[in-house]
Order: structure tokens, then sequence, then C-alpha cells
């Protein structure tokens, strides 16, 4: 595995911690972080895009994107 392919799956994984430490600071249950979408409670999914965006999914369609996880946060909260 080349350099570039480690630094892309440490910089995804650190996405993907960083969003479930900030869903677990807010009280937002986490269903599912098995796969590379997030389940979570009232029905929602997030997906991290490979450009650092949060695509919050309801259903299998589109809600919203977002690059601030308070953001998202607050909003899920909602």
């Amino acid at each position: 595995m080349g350099q570039k392919s480690l630094l892309r799956i440490s910089s995804d994984m650190r996405k993907k911690e960083n969003l479930l430490n900030a869903l677990i600071s807010y009280g937002i249950k986490v269903l599912d972080d098995s796969s590379s979408k997030i389940q979570i409670e009232k029905g929602y999914t997030i997906e991290i895009e490979s450009n650092g965006i949060y695509k919050l999914l309801g259903d299998g369609q589109v809600i919203a994107p977002f690059d601030d996880l308070d953001e998202l946060c607050r909003f899920i909260m909602m």
C-alpha cells in the first residue's frame, strides 16, 4: 500500500473518530458505526465524503451536507 493510500485511510479514520466524538458529546445515540455510513437515532445516517463533508441522510435521501460538526449535531437535535 502506498504512502498516499495510508495517509488517506488515516485521515478518513480521524474524520470518523471526530464525528463519533461529536455525536457522543451531544448525547446523540449511535446505532451502528461498523461501515462507512454511521447509523444514528431518529432514522438518520451520516456519510463522510472524501472532501470532508458530512452528508446527513434520512430514509436514503440527502437532507443536507455539513462541513461543521457542531452545526450537524445541533441540526440532528432539533
